[in-house]
């Protein structure tokens, strides 16, 4: 199975370029996010054409999210259990979808982003990590034979060569102690980080800014991962980074990150 997790930054404008990945990489599983769209306008027909079944969750122009399969859609669930809730008025925010496909349990995830350090939704980031965490280490206690992907923009660079420049983001969300800690505490869970594990070397960016020319000069970010719970860790042979695919015209400012299970 070949399970790729991709921000495309808006479906209906990049609908052409997935389309196209999910056939130059032999996509089996394709999970989105920020589709920026409600479920009335998704473009659910262009995938099924093409051989795809779709399960989305989208409420505005703002997150949603998507799992995209050829091997399989079955058991799907909007947001996890306690998932947080933001706004005036409290609303769960499209920013996850589950459904087993082809035997993983494969999560689409967009975490938060936090904003600014003193902004209610920073404080929000950190509750929604710490619930999925939560919800993540329950899942494996209950069936640690349980294939489980959590995969997405997990808005976080763990590592200070994560960023282009540290010092540069002094000051800033995305890389402050709380942020890393609760992204490292899904280890805790028994979950691994596998694109790490494949592409430990400096620069393996999988966003840049669309401002200052940062692509060309390669000031990026890390912030798409792939945590896979112990039985799914085992099984991943290979994972790559598509950082082709931020180049040419009308491209996301994010790339896919792409998974090899046996």
């Amino acid at each position: 199975m070949r399970l790729a997790t991709w921000n495309i930054n808006s479906i209906r404008a990049r609908l052409d370029r997935a389309l196209a990945f999910l056939e130059r990489e032999n996509i089996d599983v394709l999970a989105l996010q920020e589709t920026k769209c409600k479920d009335t306008q998704f473009p659910f027909e262009a995938f099924q054409e093409a051989g795809y079944e779709v399960a989305h969750f989208g409420l505005s122009q703002w997150n949603g999210v998507a799992i995209i399969s050829r091997v399989g859609l079955e058991n799907i669930e909007i947001g996890f259990p306690d998932q947080p809730q933001y706004g005036e008025e409290p609303v769960t925010e499209a920013r996850a979808i589950g459904a087993t496909c082809g035997g993983v349990r494969v999560w689409s995830l967009y975490i938060p982003n936090g904003r600014e350090i003193d902004h209610p939704h920073y404080a929000y980031k950190l509750d929604w990590l710490g619930t999925l965490k939560n919800n993540a280490a329950a899942w494996v206690a209950a069936d640690p034979s349980a294939k489980i992907a959590l995969v997405g923009d997990w808005n976080v660079a763990p590592l200070d060569t994560d960023v282009w420049d540290r010092e540069f983001f002094e000051g800033k969300t995305h890389v402050t102690p709380p942020e890393r800690a609760a992204f490292a505490a899904f280890e805790d869970a028994q979950f691994t980080e596998v694109s790490r594990k494949f592409l430990p070397e400096e620069g393996k960016y999988t966003y840049w800014d669309y401002q200052q020319l940062r692509f060309p000069k390669n000031e990026g970010m890390r912030i798409d991962f792939a945590y896979c719970s112990p039985a799914l860790t085992e099984a991943v042979s290979a994972v790559a980074i598509d950082r082709n695919e931020r180049k040419g015209k009308g491209a996301s400012d994010h790339v896919p990150v792409i998974l090899d299970i046996a």
